[in-house]
């Protein structure tokens, strides 16, 4: 009898190992994820990106509450390793009341992961308008640095004054500070515009205060006050700190909203020189209006989701310049610049004047209509001839 123990026990330690003596390894895989980059969906139709990390086959199950029909699909719903480009696509929600459904990832010989994501109501909203002119679809063109905005392209207009509180237009109280032109799905400002000079700069220091946009609710903006977006990626301000010193306008560039990750070298370098030219520039105007922004469309990186959200990372920055003020390259007292920049570290600091063109070169490269009140001022034609000139030497 006790020659028989050792073989039984050995016979039933491999069973539990789940390894057939001289079959096939059927290791189990540990490090199965499934990660939405957003657990909060829009009431309306779309899709969201979602990380799956395997090691070999897996599929997606979807499941719903009990009595709950389908409205997702999961594409594709089987692969092979780890995955950054599998969609969660999703119907518009047409009731009042949010609802829920669970992504389960079974990968070929490991335990099921699990992520939950929840849509909406229709009449919940994300975005709550603001009593002036922000929480808009579109804003009208009043002021020169503002682009043209766009009715339903799942953006909004929102505008803040000099105490980073909502500017309102209406009541015409306080000082515009910068406008900045939100996609809610993305979490990212697709540009934020402002005007500049010596004045409107004002005196002080950097705050440092990072803090959360008053103008949306706080579950619908990244969070990134205790530190960045994750992954590596820095807080890449738009409006810079340094073009708004006094206290209270500030803080407002430290928002959430102002910010865009960013590669480490590439904030502190190459895009740190352009935001100093700028400010040398608003330095020789009356006024310098200035639009800052970033592409993402083509992008397939995102960040860790430390601010809350998983968020693409841009693949270009852009400024858009007009200048008011005395030169003898003005036309009506006018002149304006682009500069589109690849989002790349290597670039040198100093070759920023290598990535310069006309405004209209830029809006082609954008999609984006730059300074549309401009021909109310100057006239069509001559609003014409400063969009599309090439910048001249004062420029560089």
């Amino acid at each position: 009898m006790r020659s028989r123990i050792p073989l039984f026990a050995a016979a039933f330690v491999c069973l539990l190992a789940a390894v057939s003596c001289g079959g096939t390894d059927t290791t189990l895989d540990t490090t199965a994820s499934i990660t939405p980059r957003n657990t909060s969906l829009s009431p309306d139709g779309g899709s969201v990106f979602v990380q799956v990390t395997a090691s070999g086959a897996w599929t997606i199950d979807l499941e719903y509450p009990s009595g709950t029909p389908s409205w997702a699909t999961a594409d594709p719903a089987s692969g092979n390793g780890s995955r950054a480009d599998v969609r969660l696509r999703y119907d518009a929600n047409g009731s009042s009341e949010e609802r829920q459904v669970t992504m389960i990832l079974r990968p070929a010989g490991g335990l099921p992961a699990r992520a939950t994501v929840t849509q909406q109501g229709k009449s919940s909203g994300i975005i709550t308008p603001g009593t002036g002119i922000s929480g808009k679809d579109t804003a009208a063109p009043q002021w020169l640095e503002l682009p043209a905005t766009k009715a339903g392209d799942g953006r909004t207009f929102f505008a803040h004054d000099m105490e980073g509180k909502e500017y309102t237009d209406k009541a015409r109280s306080g000082v515009r500070n910068w406008s900045f032109y939100w996609d809610a799905s993305e979490h990212l400002a697709q540009w934020v515009a402002y005007p500049l000079n010596r004045s409107l700069r004002g005196t002080g220091s950097r705050s440092n205060v990072w803090g959360l946009d008053p103008l949306l609710p706080a579950d619908a903006q990244p969070n990134l006050i205790t530190g960045s977006y994750g992954g590596g990626w820095t807080r890449g301000h738009q409006i810079p700190s340094a073009d708004r010193l006094t206290y209270a306008a500030n803080v407002s560039t430290f928002y959430g909203t102002n910010m865009t990750p960013q590669e480490y070298n590439f904030n502190g370098g190459i895009w740190a020189s352009l935001e100093d030219k700028v400010r040398s520039y608003a330095f020789l105007a009356d006024t310098l209006y200035v639009v800052t922004g970033c592409k993402w469309d083509d992008s397939s990186t995102v960040t860790g989701t430390s601010s809350g959200f998983a968020v693409k990372v841009p693949t270009h920055y852009f400024k858009a310049l007009l200048f008011k003020g005395t030169s003898t390259y003005t036309h009506s007292g006018y002149m304006a610049a682009g500069f589109f920049l690849p989002h790349d570290p290597s670039i040198a600091e100093g070759k920023c004047t290598d990535y310069i063109m006309s405004v209209s070169e830029l809006e082609k490269k954008t999609g984006l209509d730059f300074f549309p009140l401009l021909q109310d001022v100057v006239g069509a034609a001559q609003a014409a001839v400063i969009e599309d000139e090439t910048p001249s030497k004062w420029w560089k």
